[in-house]
């Protein structure tokens, strides 16, 4: 049985390394602060069975189709919509106020490159659905392994 030797401090992390750790993984965390004062809106993005394409499913309950705008390019989509509030009708005094006007909008840089002029999106219950196929660069290609003969066989 032979010992194999491991550097002690190998098993450490740097400062910045935890530092950048525990910000991913806290509550206050800018995207996540921003999901609970509802400021943003919550998505789920993943790739096809066939690994195609991405899908991208974003909650936007109450917002009407046409304030939605959606961009892409290269490997970059975009999501944004402005809520309008109600017409201006007076009110005595607020107890509570949680709905208001605002531009909301979410940028994914997606892994690989997409082909923006065939993005599709559909709206339904409040959920916006992306079909973001990827580049044809981008796909993954089956490659057939020849056999080569040999030469001067006997």
């Amino acid at each position: 049985m032979s010992m194999i030797w491991k550097d002690p401090s190998e098993g450490f992390m740097s400062l910045r390394q935890a530092m950048d750790r525990m910000f991913e993984e806290s509550f206050l965390s800018p995207g996540r602060f921003a999901l609970f004062t509802g400021r943003t809106f919550p998505v789920d993005v993943y790739e096809s069975k066939d690994q195609k394409e991405y899908v991208v499913e974003a909650s936007l309950p109450g917002v009407k189709p046409e304030e939605i705008e959606i961009t892409s390019s290269g490997d970059t989509l975009t999501i944004t919509y402005a809520t309008r509030g109600e017409e201006k009708v007076e009110k005595p005094k607020y107890v509570r106020r949680e709905r208001y006007e605002d531009e909301m909008s979410r940028t994914f840089t997606l892994p690989t490159q997409i082909d923006p002029e065939k993005v599709q999106a559909t709206y339904e219950h409040g959920v916006l659905t992306l079909h973001v196929p990827k580049a044809e660069t981008a796909r993954p290609k089956q490659i057939p392994v020849k056999v080569k003969e040999a030469v001067g066989t006997r």
